[in-house]
């Protein structure tokens, strides 16, 4: 008996002795966890129920070279209440006003927003949603109501903010204009002048608040101020010219309807400047309606076809290897080069003609056999009288996506240089530039010689200090002599000032013209899938060009039409028509006495319309949505235009014949 109480008590005694050991190890690590690793756990603590949260400061706008807005941010907000924040007397003294300051907003019964707010305090949800998504205005408005104006702390306002990017002139330029985004990976995408210039000069500085967990996941604001406030980005100003935009892109969405075209797109550049005046990229989707799907003009590069005669021939003439009064033998309509052919579209050919006739005609075995006799012993001049023009070169755009020209090359290994790759680069095949390389080259023979960079911005503002000025940058100071250049522009001239010349239909006897037409097949290496490119090149006026322009209109209905003349050179025309009509290109009162019937009908009623209105609401169905807006900004009206389709107005927000009031917005519907 006595043994057994003894080993009972050594086991009592054990027992004890590690509980002793146990306690004293918790102790040891309580100690340790408070005076060792105690602002690392607080930290953590802290950082779990208080976090910095960025704020996105407002992106910068993007404006028109004469001031009209293209993209803007618009802040928006919602407007939330911490039900558990104000005391009980507060709350009693308030919840009625407030509800009753809330139904008048909103519309919902007094009676039924005090019921939610008191089950929201009853719940203690101290995140509750009063307003969603609202502007600038509501947001002043709301948080001026009965006890949401006492703030954070004794009435429990939350406000949370976030932009949104909005382009006031709907579809027209989007994708010129731009934009930056994040995906929720972090991928970033950029595209047209918002997304070149969104880092160095529209992005901002970004601010921060501190916000605190209340469980479930959501985080309010510690208070209604922000710890560091963001800052906005700067201005923009573009050369973007609206009305010329507008006009080039409805001219080009009416011819790619008309010939049920894939894509295409349209340039319009000042002469001596570089600037952009527009830039329009249309192409369509399954349901066949036109967009701003892709930047073509920036980012597509395709065979040139006939417009590269004009590069071809430069060379040439600058090498005094041919002339335009030099008589080539365009046989019968073939010329073949290694089992190849090379084909005038006139059966049978045109017999014998000079040089300049064959470019004015686009005779294809013309020019190849001018380009063939002056080169084939040394198809390498050839090819360095084009890098000399800066042809092989990009254009160094800040706008993303620009590929390098394709020229072959005879001493480069993987050139694509062939036996035949001389005679097919003469009229335009084998060799592949953008669009606007393309315009470039053409902008540089208006400009006598001097190859200008387009340009897509005039100045970076700070309100109104400018932070940065843009201006021409030039090339190259003379891509060829100035004897070459006279050649150029009388054969660009007479392509569609003479008769027989490809693009003789569009003249006009109320103002000049000077281009190049062409027409390039696609895919022709699968006889099934073959297609056309087709396009226009030139300036006008041709006496002393203002504006060069080039249209490219991609896969036309072949059973309508694929000729550069027919597809793309109306567009161009009907471009330098309206241009030259509603802002003369010469200022002088000689230009008052030209007119274009048609032109001067078309808008007769916007006229008759702007001087007839004053304080009342005009009916602008029918009109186009940029005449409608340029009328309502003369009535010191606010606009906002929804663009759906091609520009015409279609409805309107407030009805015709009823009294505007100041500063009242206007919301027009187009398709």
């Amino acid at each position: 008996m006595a043994v057994n109480e003894k080993g009972i008590l050594n086991r009592l005694y054990f027992i004890a002795g590690c509980m002793f050991i146990f306690g004293i190890a918790v102790v040891f690590k309580l100690l340790s966890i408070q005076f060792l690793q105690g602002d690392k756990y607080r930290a953590l603590a802290t950082e779990r129920v208080v976090k910095d949260v960025i704020i996105p400061a407002n992106r910068g706008n993007v404006y028109s070279v004469n001031g009209n807005l293209l993209a803007t941010s618009i802040p928006k907000y919602d407007i939330r209440i911490d039900a558990l924040a104000p005391s009980l007397k507060t709350f009693e003294e308030y919840v009625k006003p407030l509800c009753d300051s809330l139904s008048k907003y909103s519309g919902k019964s007094s009676n039924k927003l005090e019921k939610e707010i008191r089950k929201a305090r009853a719940n203690k949800n101290r995140y509750y949603l009063l307003a969603r998504n609202i502007g600038y205005s509501d947001y002043i408005r709301l948080r001026n109501f009965p006890l949401l104006k006492l703030g954070a702390f004794k009435g429990g306002l939350i406000v949370e903010q976030t932009t949104k990017r909005e382009h006031p002139m709907g579809g027209i330029a989007q994708r010129s204009i731009g934009y930056e985004r994040f995906d929720e990976k972090g991928n970033v995408t950029r595209a047209g002048i918002d997304g070149a210039f969104g880092v160095k000069y529209l992005r901002g500085v970004d601010g921060k608040r501190k916000k605190q967990q209340i469980g479930k996941g959501q985080w309010k604001p510690l208070s209604d101020a922000n710890e560091v406030e963001p800052q906005d980005g700067y201005d923009v100003y573009t050369t973007i010219d609206v009305n010329i935009q507008d006009i080039a892109h409805h001219a080009l969405l009416e011819q790619l309807e008309k010939y049920k075209a894939d894509h295409g797109c349209v340039v319009v550049m000042e002469t001596k400047t570089g600037e952009i005046r527009a830039i329009s990229n249309l192409g369509r989707n399954k349901n066949g309606y036109y967009y701003e799907r892709l930047n073509y003009a920036v980012g597509e590069s395709h065979e040139s076809g006939s417009t590269f005669k004009l590069m071809a021939l430069a060379a040439a003439f600058e090498d005094k290897l041919v002339d335009t009064s030099d008589v080539v033998d365009t046989e019968n309509g073939i010329l073949s080069f290694y089992g190849k052919k090379v084909r005038d579209s006139k059966h049978g050919g045109y017999g014998k003609i000079t040089v300049s006739k064959a470019f004015e005609i686009s005779s294809n075995t013309g020019i190849v056999k001018a380009i063939d006799q002056a080169y084939r012993n040394q198809p390498e001049k050839f090819v360095d009288r084009l890098y000399e023009m800066n042809l092989n070169n990009d254009l160094n755009l800040p706008i993303i996506g620009e590929p390098k020209p394709i020229i072959p090359d005879p001493r480069i290994k993987n050139g694509r240089w062939s036996g035949i790759a001389l005679q097919w680069m003469a009229y335009g095949y084998g060799v592949s530039f953008t669009p606007l390389q393309t315009l470039t080259f053409y902008n540089a023979v208006a400009n006598d010689g001097v190859m200008v960079k387009p340009r897509f911005l005039k100045e970076v503002k700070e309100f109104d200090r400018i932070v940065e000025p843009f201006k021409e940058e030039v090339i190259n100071k003379q891509i060829c002599s100035k004897e070459t250049i006279s050649k150029l522009k009388q054969l660009l001239k007479n392509v569609v000032e003479k008769e027989y010349g490809t693009g003789h239909r569009l003249y006009s006897e109320n103002f000049s013209m000077a281009g190049k037409t062409g027409t390039c097949q696609k895919d022709y290496r699968n006889k099934e899938k073959l297609n056309y490119i087709s396009s226009f090149a030139g300036y006008f006026p041709a006496e002393n060009p203002k504006y060069s322009c080039i249209v490219v209109i991609h896969e036309p209905d072949k059973s309508v039409g694929y000729y550069g003349a027919d597809v793309s050179g109306p567009v161009f025309k009907k471009v330098a028509q309206k241009i030259f009509i509603d802002t003369p290109i010469v200022d002088e009162i000689e230009t008052l006495n030209i007119s274009e019937t048609s032109i001067e009908n078309e808008y007769q009623s916007f006229y008759e319309t702007a001087q007839k209105y004053k304080t009342i609401m005009p009916n602008l169905v029918g009109i186009p949505a940029m005449d409608a807006v340029v009328l309502l900004e003369n009535m010191q009206i606010d606009v906002k235009v929804k663009l759906q389709g091609n520009g015409v107005i279609k409805s309107q927000s407030v009805d015709k014949n009823t009294k505007l009031k100041s500063k009242q917005t206007v919301v027009l519907t187009a398709s």
